[in-house]
């Protein structure tokens, strides 16, 4: 019998606080990128504000308020705006990938083209100082919002070549990490749902021996206000 104990259906959640640095258009928010093999949920907690989202069908930009709930697919390019205060508990797919390395940061093409350069780029310094994490940050936080604006524009006068070139040059950075990827998968969403289908097949034969092994876990986040893309996050080791 195969059994799995993560987070239901092995997505992650983390608490964030989006950034409320002011950008170079004057929205406050966080750094646009897309995820590649993951869609990603939020659920508004406190706050308010916006997500700016831009895919082939176009731009749009969703309201969040709390109780809103707005998930977006692979592929989606989304920048949290904050207008006031915007906290939101964040759904992950694959047991937290998108925080874990399914990431690409709408930098400007320039930035896209070496693989070093690009990571030097999105970087932050590990053990340093709060100010000095802030500032790089920030730094990488207006680079990929420089990149996003003109990705905007090409989209909205009916250029896609830009935003398709953004899509290939991601899928060229991550190449590298799939393997690392595809056994998080193996480990989380696949051995979730193969547990799924044990319990089905236990169930069909009128068997309830699984329900013996019934567990409770608990966790408190296992770090507070760590630098993300968005804004500062309270993380779970789960």
């Amino acid at each position: 019998m195969v059994t799995f104990e993560g987070l239901p259906g092995a997505v992650a959640v983390s608490h964030l606080t989006v950034y409320d640095w002011p950008a170079a258009d004057g929205l406050r928010g966080g750094t646009p990128h897309l995820h590649l093999t993951c869609s990603e949920g939020y659920v508004v907690v406190g706050g308010s504000g916006s997500v700016q989202t831009l895919t082939t069908a176009g731009y749009r930009e969703t309201p969040l308020t709390p109780g809103a709930l707005v998930w977006f697919t692979p592929g989606t390019i989304h920048r949290l705006v904050n207008e006031d205060g915007l906290r939101l508990i964040v759904l992950m797919q694959n047991s937290g990938l998108p925080e874990a390395g399914d990431a690409v940061l709408t930098l400007p093409p320039r930035r896209l083209t070496d693989p070093d350069d690009y990571r030097a780029a999105v970087a932050l310094p590990v053990d340093a100082e709060v100010a000095v994490q802030e500032k790089a940050a920030r730094a990488r936080r207006d680079l990929a919002v420089e990149g996003f604006l003109a990705l905007r524009e090409a989209v909205e006068d009916g250029d896609p070549e830009p935003l398709a070139a953004f899509h290939r040059a991601a899928a060229v950075l991550v190449r590298p990490r799939t393997g690392e990827w595809r056994t998080r998968w193996e480990k989380g969403a696949a051995t979730a749902a193969a547990a799924t289908a044990d319990q089905l097949d236990a169930l069909d034969r009128g068997e309830a021996g699984h329900l013996a092994g019934a567990r409770v876990h608990a966790e408190r986040p296992s770090a507070y206000g760590r630098f993300g893309m968005c804004g500062r996050l309270d993380v779970y080791r789960t």
